[in-house]
């Protein structure tokens, strides 16, 4: 009896045990059926789905013109599926010779074990197409899309370019990521356990959404103006590098930005150095970071005589100086222990302020300064926005370098106030003189203006901040009467352009260690100098041979605004003395065909016109201009001999 009930209690023991056992199978089951049902069904699907990528259409970038700067090139992706593979050899063979790749790299990818392996990206489409009329088994083409900017080297280091991911790097193309980038698609098939598709399965798929366009403020026929004219003194002066800035001082829309050398946006990976040699790819690399940077906006430097605007402001904003007020220059103004020097050794002499600003004499502004004293000139300095970054819609924005306020003593004052032993950027001193000759609105300088769908949808109309009376209507009425003048009879002659009233100043300093012998020239001018509807600021670096602010960099804002001024609608107006010092008027072009070369130019010499002769001959065949054409006194005539 007592063996029946032992054996009874084991039976009921491993019945209970199996039960349970059977109850937490039942558990699991329920649970992984239908509890995580959603959750392995999504697994299983992922074993038999392969999704490959559609690259949406990046936005296009617009100037103000119009024109597509950076837009998109259809390229394809070259891919293979190994379990689709049937002639492993042949595929091997036309993809290194259509690819021009090697054989080696192409079969490591056709033989990795993967469920879709890329072999290259970036194929131009004709490639693609050719490939894909091979019809390889378990090669795939897919278009996709690569940034593209058909100005090649047009604004570099503003525009910026894209990564092998089509996102933004540099510039523009990264700033307004968000609204360029628009949102992939994708191409959903079926697949067997073995990983090879099945043909009659249904394909999904996602269309792309395209990013938006991007329309900005730079026009790319000044764009091309002034990188002509930077390129034309980059090239005389033997200079490291040129930097101009064009822009509106009224509202700050910024129509060039000029860093040459530029580089070329379809290849910027590419130095543009010559003779580098082998470098190692670290080398190469802190040598494309310095290829792609924006020195307008990057890189900070010493204004010097630019700077006497602000100085010139302050002082007239603050009371402290009037435009009767004498001052007297020997050539230096003995400051504490310090003689600092005038850049005219011999001295102006006496003089009154307006002739100061004109002839940039550091006396005059060194006083100026001192009469201000410390806590004015920082509250001035504020107060036009000079000590914070302008707010430029690019990445990167460097700060002004200022002495701090407590450490400036009656020395540093004085060198401050015709503008050395501090730095800024190009891009801070063009926003803060158009704050001081607008009005005394101080404007957020930059390029972007709208966004919009492909379809021309506004989406988005961009603002920026403006501070008004940072100075009174009143100081800067007169500061652009002054600057006119430093062109029309000062330093800055060599921007005159007759017929236009152009204000500016020039400025020349020397970069640091002083012992280098190196300097940077600059003009920064503005036009019409009574209403400015643009101002453009040149910067040369380490010119070689003269490097006076004056005598190279005024000449490339006068060429610059000589072809921009009359292309922005701004009429040229000549004053009585202008005329018959430039000898400027129009002419009706007399008809010369027929008559001999002696006539014609007998005819020609009465006129004072410039005349050259093509071909060989004796006699006047044809001409240009034409007869009757009204033109200048100045034009250019070509005669055709026979």
């Amino acid at each position: 009896m007592k063996s029946k009930t032992f054996n009874r209690k084991k039976i009921v023991i491993v019945f209970i045990a199996i039960f349970l056992i059977l109850l937490a199978l039942v558990g699991r089951l329920f649970y992984l059926m239908i509890a995580k049902s959603e959750y392995y069904q999504e697994k299983a699907d992922q074993l038999h789905e392969r999704e490959r990528e559609i690259k949406a259409a990046r936005g296009k970038i617009i100037d103000a013109t119009g024109q597509i700067v950076a837009t998109n090139k259809t390229v394809c992706t070259i891919s293979v599926i190994h379990n689709q593979i049937k002639e492993p050899e042949k595929v091997i063979s036309i993809l290194a010779n259509e690819l021009e790749l090697s054989e080696e790299i192409v079969r490591k990818r056709v033989e990795k074990y993967s469920s879709i392996e890329r072999v290259k990206t970036n194929v131009d489409k004709e490639i693609g197409d050719k490939i894909r009329s091979y019809a390889l088994a378990g090669v795939k083409v897919d278009e996709d899309f690569k940034r593209y900017y058909p100005y090649d080297t047009l604004a570099s280091k503003v525009l910026g370019f894209t990564g092998s991911d089509n996102q933004g790097i540099i510039g523009l193309e990264v700033k307004y990521e968000t609204y360029l980038k628009g949102q992939n698609g994708y191409i959903l098939t079926m697949t067997d356990a073995r990983g090879v598709e099945i043909e009659d399965a249904a394909e999904g798929r996602m269309e792309p959404i395209a990013g938006n366009d991007l329309y900005i403020s730079l026009d790319s026929n000044i764009q091309k103006f002034a990188e002509q004219s930077a390129a034309k003194v980059m090239k005389a002066k033997s200079a490291e590098s040129v930097s101009i800035i064009v822009m509106n001082p009224k509202n700050g829309e910024i129509m060039a930005m000029v860093n040459l050398p530029e580089f070329n946006l379809n290849d910027p990976f590419t130095l543009n150095t010559e003779n580098t040699g082998l470098i190692d790819e670290k080398t190469k690399q802190t040598m494309l970071n310095q290829m792609w940077r924006n020195r307008c906006i990057n890189d900070t430097y010493e204004p010097g005589s630019t700077f006497k605007i602000l100085t010139a402001a302050a002082g007239l904003e603050e009371g402290v100086v009037t435009l009767e007020d004498t001052f007297s220059c020997p050539g230096f103004k003995i400051v504490e222990d310090r003689r600092i020097r005038c850049h005219k050794i011999a001295g102006h002499g006496g003089e009154t302020f307006i002739q100061g600003v004109m002839n940039s004499c550091n006396p005059v502004f060194i006083e100026v300064g001192l009469r201000l004293g410390v806590d004015n000139i920082f509250k001035y300095f504020n107060q036009l926005g000079l000590m914070t970054k302008t707010g430029v819609d690019l990445p990167g924005e460097a700060g002004t370098i200022m002495h701090k306020k407590e450490n400036v003593g009656l020395v540093e004052l004085a060198t401050m106030s015709f503008g050395q032993s501090f730095q800024i950027t190009p891009i801070q001193l063009a926003t803060t003189v158009s704050s001081i000759v607008n009005g005394g609105t101080r404007i957020t300088p930059h390029f972007g203006v709208s966004v919009r769908a492909y379809d021309g949808e506004l989406i988005k109309n961009f603002t920026y901040p403006e501070k008004n009376n940072v100075i009174s209507k009143e100081t800067s009425e007169t500061m652009r009467s002054i600057l006119e003048k430093v062109v029309s009879e000062g330093t800055g002659k060599k921007a005159y352009i007759p017929g236009f009233r152009i204000g500016g100043k020039t400025a020349t300093s020397q970069t640091l260690p002083r012992s280098a012998k190196k300097y940077i020239s600059s003009f920064i001018g503005f036009a019409p100098a009574e209403d400015p509807q643009v101002l453009a600021l040149a910067v040369i670096y380490d010119p070689k041979g003269i490097y006076y602010g004056g005598t190279i960099a005024a000449p490339v804002v006068q060429e610059i605004f000589g072809n921009i001024l009359p292309y922005l609608g701004i009429e040229q107006v000549y004053e009585a003395n202008e005329i018959e010092e430039f000898n400027i008027g129009d002419i009706t072009m007399p008809n010369l065909v027929g008559l001999s070369k002696t006539e014609a130019s007998s005819i020609l010499k009465e006129y004072d016109l410039n005349v050259e002769y093509l071909n060989e001959g004796e006699t006047v065949t044809d001409q240009f201009p034409l007869a009757n054409e009204t033109i200048r006194k100045t034009s250019n005539i070509i005669l055709y001999l026979e």
